[in-house]
């Protein structure tokens, strides 16, 4: 058995995958998860009133841009949105909006503390910040990240202008749309690797000095992104074929596929910052293999 683990503990690909699954196990991921989506479930509605007024003073952003972004979610979990959007703009004001954000803002970033933690767990550091500074640093994040989605409809509504004025100038503007069609899609997914990567580069509780670097920071962005897009289009398909949840909670399907869906989520980003962790641990020892932080090892041993 020895030698076996041994064979296989030679292997950089192996090493990594074995090393990835132990933080997963050893840092209770699904555990985690399931608190993260509890807050980001808390967070979701005031985040959107509060990014919906910031939206509401951008003229050029139309609202079906909104819509056209939620693409990436799961069906019941869009219509969820697309009414409270709906809703909200029926029975509020901008003055009552206003007064909301400010709530907004506080409560949304407790979803974002959330994942600090969670990102500080996966990276084993402690985390030392009071919780003032913590709250600080979260409500900056949520801040930042509803700016970061305000210039991405900015992007998309300024980008659709320009490419038409431009292919219009050169004749061609019948290839617009089928050009338009395919870089729509890129720019979200562009910005959600980037506010991901910058989440995980900010988040850790380290000293400036040794902050992690972007460029170490963006494998975890890719991956949630990319795990984000693929996962919700398979869920969505799952609950598409299967009606189930309609039948057993009735009007509640809604919701309970909205919160399996932030489960999913949750986990989804804190495995990104896992494979950071994991990514920045063999960067700095080499791909030597440790045995106390092998599953390999421990479960040849254990059957040994």
């Amino acid at each position: 058995m020895k030698n076996f683990s041994n064979k296989l503990l030679k292997h950089k690909p192996i090493i990594f995958i074995d090393n990835f699954l132990y933080r997963v196990n050893n840092d209770n991921v699904f555990a985690i998860g399931a608190q993260l989506s509890y807050f980001l479930f808390l967070s979701l509605f005031p985040f959107l009133i509060v990014f919906l007024n910031i939206l509401s003073f951008v003229s050029i952003v139309r609202i079906d841009i909104v819509y056209s972004f939620i693409q990436y979610l799961p069906l019941d979990v869009q219509n969820i949105i697309s009414n409270f959007i709906k809703d909200l703009a029926v029975v509020s004001s901008r003055e009552l909006l206003s007064i909301a954000a400010i709530g907004g803002v506080w409560t949304a970033s407790a979803g974002v503390t959330r994942v600090i933690k969670a990102i500080n767990k996966a990276y084993d550091y402690e985390e030392t910040r009071s919780y003032f500074i913590l709250k600080g640093i979260s409500i900056i994040f949520t801040i930042a990240l509803i700016l970061l989605l305000v210039l991405v409809f900015i992007t998309l509504v300024l980008g659709e202008f320009i490419g038409k004025e431009l292919f219009n100038f050169l004749g061609i503007i019948h290839a617009f749309v089928d050009i338009w069609s395919k870089i729509r899609l890129i720019i979200p997914i562009a910005f959600m690797i980037i506010i991901f990567a910058l989440l995980y580069k900010y988040s850790p509780c380290v000293e400036h000095k040794n902050r992690v670097k972007l460029r170490y920071a963006i494998p975890g962005g890719l991956f949630t992104t990319f795990g984000w897009i693929l996962t919700s289009n398979i869920f969505s398909l799952y609950v598409i074929n299967s009606n189930k949840h309609s039948t057993i909670y009735g009007s509640l399907g809604g919701i309970i596929v909205l919160l399996v869906w932030l489960y999913i989520v949750s986990i989804i980003i804190v495995l990104g910052g896992e494979l950071n962790a994991t990514l920045e641990y063999f960067r700095k020892n080499d791909y030597k293999v440790n045995s106390e932080n092998s599953i390999i090892v421990k479960t040849l041993n254990k059957h040994s």
